[in-house]
């Protein structure tokens, strides 16, 4: 499935974005466009900000995992 596909289902979901420099970054699917997507991205303390990707940097977007935690035992 190419990635442009799946954005209408990542909306406001953490997501991780292969860049097509080999770089990869991770934040907070919070919209997209023809041409952009726009992602919230931690950047440390307590500030954020909106960094916007052109498709043509884009290599692929997926979803982050739920986490595997195992039950407690006391």
């Amino acid at each position: 499935m190419p990635w442009q596909s799946k954005l209408q289902f990542l909306i406001n979901q953490p997501v991780g974005v292969s860049l097509a420099n080999g770089q990869g970054v991770s934040g907070i699917l919070c919209n997209f466009t023809g041409t952009e997507v726009y992602l919230l991205e931690y950047l440390y303390q307590s500030q954020f900000a909106l960094k916007h990707y052109n498709y043509n940097q884009i290599q692929d977007i997926n979803p982050f995992p739920p986490c595997q935690i195992a039950p407690l035992v006391y």
